[in-house]
């Protein structure tokens, strides 16, 4: 220890203790030593002491300069601080004296903060709000209508299950109509090929036979025009199949959607089990396009490159097709059982052979049912208990035509849609669609990608259902590209396309085909030429923009907007087949 000026002992442990010099009072020779030491020293380093008044004191072990340790109110040490001389014991002894306001500093919020304050408090603030206030309607809901949720199924008639169970055995049938068409077409490519290598082979051995006196040169030129017109005598007499294959696979596909668009929108009366049907049937269908769009393709590069004789076609026959795929070339991939993991594989743009995974994790498939259940019952809760009956006290509004009292609706019909579409995607896309991949082994699972950070609508739609946007990539806009037509035209009539099957499986299940899906889709257009500028913006602002644009369109002006307009559609045409379960009285105001 060592005595200060104010009485009290400054402690010292052995840890603080300088390797230099020691810390205290000491006569004429140590401070030369001092001095002489601190000279030496290549850097400066700072021991703080803690005396018995409870002031903090810094000595430096630097040649002329001290780097002073200055207390904030706060307990924190500004890093940006100017250097200070350091309070001799004198003054450390008067509290009231030691300077707060000490540089200039910015304030937290401030723009141009040195270091800009995390919001965590903020975001679970504002996480907290939305459960409370979430809570509250719940609570209030249940005050006036009770629970409305049954599991009597009495809404469903019996012809309903009859005709979905109808359609969802016959719905496949025609993938495998498919197959068969391919199988024969397979066939017929085959033995065109081997035809064609029989008549160059005769070729070959008529002109080796016919030698004239000079010989080689002639001989060779002969050989090549021979087997050059041949070749693509053949191609042409198996090419001129190829439209008769394709109108049969066109007749195979549309006669499926035709059917099973009839039956459910004149014979399954429940929209929701109608839009089970009508989901499956588009699905099988996108997958019997792929199906034979893919094979067409490899069938022409097969009959096109086998059996190649000169150098170019055979390195035209190694590269024509993906690497990915020599495992299972053409034909080989014509056999049910490729067909029919297609059929379950969670995509809908087929290929002979799809990356795996080496196992199945059974754990994970636990997971991934009981994430899907749960979900479910979420979705069809929040919809019997908090949807229908706000759509049904939408009604009147709609009728009187009453512009505040239908915004309104929309508003608060904004954060249901909401809840219920974000279920449904999480449902679909990262516990079904995973599932499914796991107990196929089916390793590309990137069905999604963050969608919600989006700052232009051409992002979404481009990032929120991978497999469909895989289809229209593949099966629609690069063809058009690939025959001339100009890539915006293009991305056009792909949108278009999208939004018919979207009419599809909103107007045809719910039994009004009003095109407002079909138009909700078209709106998109101009705002997505409208967000493009945004999201190439430099800094935050125009992203900013861009994703509030965004969520504004798909929250407020977008689903609760269809939900309603189909509701109320629905309502006109059957409301006196299907009243509510729940009594009417006390339904005011949701």
């Amino acid at each position: 220890t060592c005595d200060n000026e104010s009485g009290g002992a400054d402690f010292v442990t052995a840890s603080e203790l300088p390797t230099t010099f020691p810390i205290a009072r000491t006569d004429p020779r140590e401070l030369r030593h001092k001095a002489v030491s601190a000279k030496m020293a290549a850097t400066a380093t700072a021991v703080h002491r803690k005396g018995a008044n409870g002031s903090l004191r810094d000595t430096a072990r630097s040649s002329g300069t001290q780097t002073p340790s200055i207390a904030n109110t706060n307990g924190a040490v500004p890093s940006n601080q100017p250097p200070t001389s350091r309070p001799s014991s004198r003054q450390s002894k008067y509290k009231h004296t030691f300077p707060v306001h000490s540089y200039a500093r910015t304030s937290p919020l401030s723009h141009d903060a040195a270091n800009p304050p995390s919001f965590f408090g903020f975001r679970n603030l504002m996480g907290l709000v939305l459960v409370v206030s979430n809570l509250r309607l719940m609570i209030e809901n249940f005050k006036k209508y009770g629970i409305l949720v049954t599991l009597s199924g009495a809404a469903i008639r019996r012809g309903d299950w009859t005709w979905f169970g109808v359609l969802y055995i016959i719905t496949p049938c025609f993938l495998f109509v498919a197959y068969a068409i391919e199988a024969l077409a397979a066939q017929y490519a085959k033995g065109k090929v081997a035809e064609r290598k029989r008549k160059e082979e005769q070729v070959k051995k008529d002109i080796n036979t016919d030698v004239d006196v000079d010989g080689t040169a002639e001989r060779n030129e002969k050989g090549r025009e021979g087997v050059r017109k041949t070749g693509e005598a053949g191609r042409r007499h198996v090419f001129s199949t190829w439209r008769v294959i394709a109108f049969c696979h066109g007749l195979n596909a549309t006669t499926m959607l035709v059917i099973a668009t009839y039956v459910v929108y004149y014979y399954i009366h429940n929209p929701g089990l109608a839009s089970f049907a009508q989901l499956h049937a588009v699905i099988v269908w996108l997958k019997v396009c792929s199906y034979a769009f893919t094979n067409r393709d490899m069938r022409h590069a097969y009959v096109n490159t086998a059996g190649a004789s000169s150098a170019t076609n055979s390195l035209e026959s190694s590269d024509v097709l993906p690497s990915l795929y020599k495992s299972c070339s053409y034909p080989n991939n014509i056999t049910l059982a490729n067909l029919s993991y297609f059929w379950w594989a969670p995509t809908l743009v087929y290929q002979p052979v799809y990356p795996s995974t080496e196992r199945i994790r059974w754990d994970f498939v636990a997971r991934r049912a009981i994430e899907f259940f749960i979900l479910c019952v979420v979705i069809f809760v929040a919809c019997a208990q908090y949807a229908v009956p706000l759509l049904q006290n939408s009604l009147d509004s709609i009728t009187h035509l009453a512009p505040l009292a239908i915004l309104e609706r929309i508003l608060k019909l904004s954060t249901i849609s909401l809840v219920c579409w974000l279920a449904g995607f999480f449902a679909l896309f990262q516990s079904f669609l995973n599932l499914l991949a796991e107990l196929l082994r089916f390793g590309d699972r990137e069905f999604y990608s963050d969608w919600w950070n989006c700052c232009d609508l051409r992002s979404y739609w481009t990032s929120w259902n991978k497999p469909v946007t895989h289809f229209m990539k593949r099966h629609v806009y690069a063809p058009m590209v690939g025959r001339g037509i100009p890539p915006q035209l293009a991305q056009l009539i792909t949108f278009l396309f999208s939004g018919l099957l979207h009419e599809l499986l909103v107007g045809v299940p719910t039994h009004n085909i009003l095109g407002v899906a079909f138009l909700g889709m078209v709106i998109q257009i101009p705002l997505i030429y409208l967000t493009d500028p945004l999201s190439r913006m430099q800094g935050h602002n125009g992203k900013l923009a861009g994703n509030l644009i965004f969520w504004i369109s798909f929250c407020f002006f977008g689903q609760p907007v269809a939900a309603i307009a189909y509701f109320f559609a629905w309502q006109a045409k059957y409301g006196s087949e299907n009243k509510p379960e729940w009594p009417l009285q006390g339904l005011g105001k949701c």
